[in-house]
C-alpha cells in the first residue's frame, strides 16, 4: 500500500503537532520557575538602580541580592497607612493583588487619574536604612501611559516630599518617544524634585516643554518627553496618584508622624 495517501499524510502531520505542542507545553512548565526568578531579580535590579543603590555596570546577579538584603520590606494597608502583619512580604504577589477583586479595590473614575481602575488595598514599601534610620522611601507605582501600564519606583527622602529617584521596569511606550522614560538624563532629573506641597498636596507638573528655574512652583516641575505628551502626562498622573491620600498618602503622613 503507498505511503503517498491523504490519511498518512494527516496521521503525520497530526503526529507531528502533539509532539511538537508536548515539547512546547513540557518546556513552559520547566522553563516557568526560572522565568519567575529573573522577573524578580529585573524588579529587584530596577528598584535598586531608582534609589541610586547599585550602578548599571554592577547590576549582576551577586550585587543585586546583597544590596537587597540592605532593604527592608514592609507591606502598608493603604487606608490606614498602617503595616500589615499577618502577610508574608516576600510572597506577595503585587500584580495578582491589584486584579484580584477579594484584595483589590475599584477606584471611583473621579479618582483615577492614573486610569489604573483598580488596585489592591495592601502594597508594599521599602526602606533603605542607615545606622537604624531612614534614608529612602521606596515606592512601587503605575499608571497608564499612551500605549500601555508603566510600572515603576519612585524614590523619596525622608521629608516624603523630595525625589531621590525614580525608574520604570515594565512598558509599551514607543521606543525614542514615550520610550525615553527610560532616559537616565531625564530621569536624573527628577532629583531634588518636590513631588508634594508644603500642605502635603501632589504637585508634580510634567510640561510640555523646558522647565524655566525661574518659574514659579519650578521645584515641581519636570521636562517634558519630546514628541510623548500624552506620556509625560501618564507619568505626571501616576505619580500625582501614588502619592495623594488614595495611594500612599496615609502612609507617607504615618511616616512623617513617627509610625513608621
Amino acid at each position: 500500500m503507498s505511503n503517498d495517501t491523504t490519511s498518512k499524510t494527516l496521521i503525520v502531520a497530526l503526529s507531528l503537532c502533539v509532539a511538537c505542542s508536548i515539547l512546547v507545553s513540557t518546556a513552559a512548565v520547566k522553563l516557568k520557575p526560572i522565568q519567575l526568578q529573573n522577573k524578580r531579580l529585573d524588579v529587584k535590579k530596577n528598584l535598586l538602580l531608582a534609589a541610586g543603590l547599585i550602578k548599571g555596570s554592577e547590576a549582576n546577579k551577586k550585587n543585586i541580592n546583597d544590596a537587597f538584603e540592605k532593604i527592608e520590606t514592609k507591606l502598608i494597608d493603604l487606608s490606614t497607612g498602617k503595616e500589615v502583619t499577618d502577610m508574608d512580604a516576600s510572597k506577595f504577589d503585587l500584580e495578582k493583588a491589584d486584579k484580584d477583586p477579594k484584595l483589590s479595590i475599584k477606584i471611583p473614575a473621579d479618582d483615577d487619574i492614573a486610569r489604573i481602575k483598580t488596585r489592591s488595598k495592601v502594597r508594599p514599601v521599602y526602606l533603605v536604612k542607615e545606622d537604624g534610620k531612614v534614608r529612602q522611601i521606596i515606592l512601587p507605582f503605575h499608571g497608564k501611559g499612551l500605549w500601555s501600564t508603566m510600572y515603576g519606583f519612585l524614590s523619596l527622602a525622608p521629608d516624603t516630599k523630595t525625589v531621590k529617584g525614580i525608574g520604570f521596569y515594565q512598558h509599551g511606550e514607543t521606543p525614542g518617544l514615550g520610550g525615553e522614560i527610560e532616559n537616565k538624563k531625564w530621569q536624573a532629573s527628577w532629583e531634588g524634585k518636590k513631588v508634594l506641597t508644603e500642605n502635603y498636596r501632589p504637585a508634580i507638573d510634567v510640561l510640555k516643554g523646558a522647565v524655566d528655574s525661574n518659574t514659579k512652583n519650578a521645584i515641581s516641575k519636570i521636562d517634558g518627553l519630546s514628541g510623548a505628551t500624552l506620556t509625560s502626562n501618564g507619568v505626571e498622573a501616576a505619580v500625582n496618584y501614588w502619592v495623594s491620600q488614595e495611594g500612599y498618602g496615609a502612609f507617607l503622613e504615618y511616616f512623617r508622624n513617627g509610625g513608621v
